[in-house]
């Protein structure tokens, strides 16, 4: 017993000296970074690694490309259903985390911001080259002269894509110029419709376009959705739509003249509470009689004044209510801050924090408001048709929301595409064309170049054919066949043949006569975005992550509810 109990207090204090030695240093980046930070380095670890994760994500977005792409139903963390073959939607509800495949969506999203479409060629092109850069690797070429003949073949391809502008549209007022354009970007959502929406699209944007077109603002296209009907029932209204039921008796006034508040429409109520002794019924009479003149007195100068139209932006008592309706006043709730806003820009009004009467320069102007029903919804119409409203509603029929919510982002791409015609007018065949003649040029220009940049070029061709291909596939057609008619075309001189993804029999049609045609901003800036991030990625040699943030995780209690 006596040697086990010293044998016990002899490994204490050895491993008390233990603990105070210094402890011998970890070699290598090990020794920088805390534990849990993760390294990868080379090409097997991190190049190889990025390019298939770029590869993978695009193959998600390449399915959708086209007139005749495919849906994707997509739920987010909120548990919210997208059905959707939009790129920047699928994108932006998946919430990507892997860092190299964030620098293609940047990418998209920039296109977005700048075009408001195109997303997803640049998803598929970028995907492209990165797919081919992983072979031009395995060949032996290094990345940095991947990405040298990358740049090269990028600013060689912007030249060319100069050279092949078909047309260019001179006046974006006259429907006729811009109407191809806007039906093929509408169609690449709504393949079948493209005719009635594009329709919805040019009407609302050329009621509403100013003297200058380049200062076309799409915030000024208001688009509401109402469940029941169809695509065919949907209209275009001049002034706003809300999606609101007027408040008092008068639901229609005309030549009306608007006042807004910001806040509730109620007498002031003061900070503190106190506390009336009322001992007999005259007196009470007299105490409610004050509050009603005051009231009263109000929304007489407010009629006075020529008000027929009231709006706020909050509560609306039902004393005020009862004057309104006295004065023959219209009355109207909008909750929300945008929508007051918008009322206010569309009618000329001056939106009041307070209850004041206002002045003749504060009050909006409107030809009618009224109370409609479309299906089994009541909206309230701000009508200006004869005044020209600066503001134009889409409302959208739908038998779905996921139905509607998809033909809101064609409307969308349909009305960014009329913003960047009305800044930069030149168009190019569309249909697989323009990628195709590039495709070809550049294949000519590489056979001209030494050294080792003309593999890379060689690719950036052949990731400019897949686009074309991929665009084909989605047809239901065989891509290997109508990539080689399209090749035999083009060699001929016939730089706009396109594919025809109506006649599978006679898959190739010359684009520009069948107003098949894409902006020459889209390609431009897609080529350039899809390149910068494929280069961005091939220049990543290492990959360090830190250990992620974050306490312990909490304990789990079996009392706790799902909330």
């Amino acid at each position: 017993v006596r040697w086990r109990i010293g044998s016990d207090h002899v490994c204490s204090i050895l491993l008390e000296r233990a603990e105070k030695m210094p402890t011998v240093p970890k070699a290598g980046l090990g020794a920088m970074l805390k534990d849990g930070a993760k390294y990868f380095h080379g090409l097997d670890e991190a190049v190889f690694r990025n390019l298939e994760a770029c590869k993978e994500l695009s193959l998600i977005t390449r399915t959708s490309y086209g007139p005749n792409g495919m849906d994707k139903m997509v739920i987010n963390h909120l548990d919210k259903l997208f059905v959707t073959k939009d790129a920047a939607t699928m994108l932006q509800e998946l919430e990507v985390q892997h860092p190299a495949a964030k620098m293609l969506v940047l990418g998209c999203k920039m296109m977005q911001e700048e075009v408001g479409d195109g997303t997803n060629f640049v998803m598929v092109f970028g995907g492209a080259l990165l797919e081919q850069a992983v072979e031009l690797l395995r060949m032996g070429l290094s990345p940095t002269e991947v990405v040298e003949g990358y740049e090269v073949a990028r600013k060689k391809c912007l030249e060319f894509l100069e050279n092949i502008v078909v047309q260019t549209v001179e006046d974006p007022k006259v429907e006729s110029a811009v109407r191809p354009v806007v039906s093929t970007a509408v169609a690449t959502k709504q393949f079948g419709v493209e005719d009635v929406l594009g329709s919805l699209v040019l009407d609302a944007c050329l009621n509403i376009v100013p003297e200058n077109p380049k200062s076309f603002n799409v915030d000024n296209i208001f688009i509401k959705k109402i469940a029941g009907g169809g695509v065919h029932n949907s209209i275009v209204q001049k002034g706003l739509v809300f999606l609101r039921k007027i408040e008092g008796d008068v639901t229609n006034v005309r030549n009306a003249k608007i006042v807004v508040y910001t806040g509730d429409f109620d007498l002031a109520k003061t900070e503190t509470k106190g506390t009336v002794l009322l001992k007999s019924a005259s007196e009470l009479l007299q105490f409610n009689k004050g509050e009603e003149t005051v009231c009263e007195e109000f929304i007489k100068g407010l009629s006075e004044a020529g008000v027929n139209v009231l709006v706020c932006g909050g509560s609306l008592s039902d004393m005020c209510l009862h004057y309104l309706n006295r004065h023959k006043i219209l009355a109207l709730r909008l909750l929300s801050k945008f929508d007051v806003r918008r009322l206010c820009k569309a009618t000329g009004s001056t939106p009041l924090p307070k209850m004041t009467l206002p002045t003749p320069e504060e009050l909006g102007h409107c030809d009618e408001v009224t109370l409609r029903e479309i299906g089994d919804t009541f909206v309230t119409v701000f009508d200006r048709a004869s005044e020209g409203s600066s503001m134009a509603s889409i409302v959208i029929r739908g038998s779905a929301d996921s139905i509607m919510d998809e033909m809101e982002r064609a409307i969308n791409d349909g009305v960014n595409t009329y913003r960047t015609v009305a800044k930069d007018g030149r168009l190019v065949a569309g249909g697989g064309a323009c990628e195709m003649e590039l495709a070809k040029q550049l294949t000519a220009y590489a056979e001209t170049c030494p050294g080792l940049e003309q593999y890379a070029i060689e690719r950036f061709s052949t990731a400019l054919e897949s686009v074309v291909r991929v665009l084909a596939s989605n047809a239901g057609m065989k891509a290997s066949k109508v990539a080689s008619l399209l090749i035999a075309e083009h060699q001929k001189g016939n730089s706009n043949a396109g594919i025809n993804v109506l006649d599978e029999k006679n898959p190739v049609l010359d684009s520009v006569k069948e107003g098949i045609v894409d902006l020459y901003a889209v390609k431009h800036l897609g080529i350039k975005l899809a390149t910068n991030a494929a280069c961005t990625i091939l220049r990543v040699d290492q990959i360090i992550m830190a250990k992620p943030a974050g306490g312990p995780k909490p304990k789990d209690n079996p009392n706790w509810d799902e909330d």
